[in-house]
């Protein structure tokens, strides 16, 4: 039985090297296709790594892309002449060309997830999403990619938790588990060409979710305690942070909690206010709902009371909704 272990790794975060360093399989990653820290901070590629030197380390040969989308023929022309039969996409963030696809033997396989299950929830930072919207599971899937997008069909799925402390950090963690779990589990029929692969629901109409950028991470008082506390908690870093301001200056805040729903006689305070600081420097902002106790923040910020958190003059970003109040349309 022939075996088709020409097996490369796609990516250029933290979620790759956790790959690199864990998946338990018995063949070798013999290829890793990255970017240079230029491409990463270019496209602001959260969690970027350079992975050159830890690859070489290990004995895998590294390629660094001229171009992250991989669309330039000089990149395309070096990945044919690897004959690859495998490659695993994770922690790159953008479409595989068709001109690399038709270059695999087997394919390129990859991870996307939703709380729905594909094909609802394709698109981009699903994971975030279901954060913002107060999910309490997720469905990743590996996934054989093909020129659409998060369209492949389905070689596996793995179903978690997202619990009332996950953060956009957490969420990575299980995806990337996930990742290795699926992969493991299914190499032995990957590299052998045996795998059964499932077409993605078709009665199904599919839904994308929008890209997220930094700037939207700017926190609006208006709404629910909770829905700020998610909020935060969702773009918490990796990623850039939720974010107000005190007059005009930008204050990010990192974590936080829902301390309340009681008042505590600040009923009466504007949402947005901070209405205590404690000894530890904690200080609880008055919302709608409750009070929100923030945890961390930029250090070089020193809260008092009475200061209005606001957005001094820029607009909150407004995500179009489904006809379910979810943001995947």
């Amino acid at each position: 039985m022939k075996v088709f272990d020409e097996i490369a790794v796609f990516g250029c975060k933290a979620t790759t090297l956790f790959l690199l360093e864990n998946l338990n399989i018995p063949f070798k990653i013999r290829h890793l296709i990255t970017s240079d820290p230029e491409a990463g901070q270019k496209h602001d590629v959260a969690d970027y790594l350079d992975l050159k030197e830890i690859a070489e380390s290990k004995g895998i040969s590294v390629y660094r892309a001229k171009y992250y989308s991989l669309k330039n023929p000089a990149d395309q022309e070096y990945l044919r002449s690897l004959k690859l039969d495998l490659a695993f996409v994770v922690g790159w963030q953008r479409l595989v060309p068709p001109e690399v696809l038709s270059g695999l033997s087997i394919g390129a396989f990859g991870m996307h997830g939703s709380s729905m299950n594909l094909p609802l929830g394709r698109g981009r930072s699903p994971m975030n999403w279901s954060i913002i919207e107060g999910r309490q599971a997720f469905y990743t899937n590996l996934f054989r990619y093909d020129p659409g997008v998060d369209s492949g069909d389905v070689v596996d799925t793995f179903k978690f938790q997202v619990s009332q402390r996950d953060t956009a950090e957490t969420m990575h963690f299980k995806n990337t588990l996930a990742m290795k779990y699926l992969v493991e589990r299914n190499i032995g029929n990957l590299v052998r060409n045996e795998f059964k692969l499932t077409a993605q629901n078709n009665l199904l109409t599919p839904t994308y979710y929008p890209k997220r950028s930094p700037e939207d991470g700017l926190i609006d008082w208006e709404q629910d305690v909770h829905v700020i506390e998610r909020f935060i908690r969702a773009v918490t870093r990796p990623f850039g942070g939720a974010f107000t301001f005190s007059g005009s200056r930008k204050i990010n805040i990192w974590d936080s909690q829902v301390f309340d729903l009681n008042d505590f006689g600040y009923e009466n305070e504007p949402a947005g206010s901070v209405v205590a600081v404690f000894g530890s420097g904690k200080f609880l902002v008055k919302g709608f709902g409750g009070l929100l106790l923030v945890n961390t923040w930029d250090a070089d910020f020193t809260p008092q009371k009475g200061m209005q958190l606001g957005n001094n003059g820029l607009t909150v970003k407004q995500f179009e909704r489904n006809p379910l109040g979810f943001f995947d349309v």
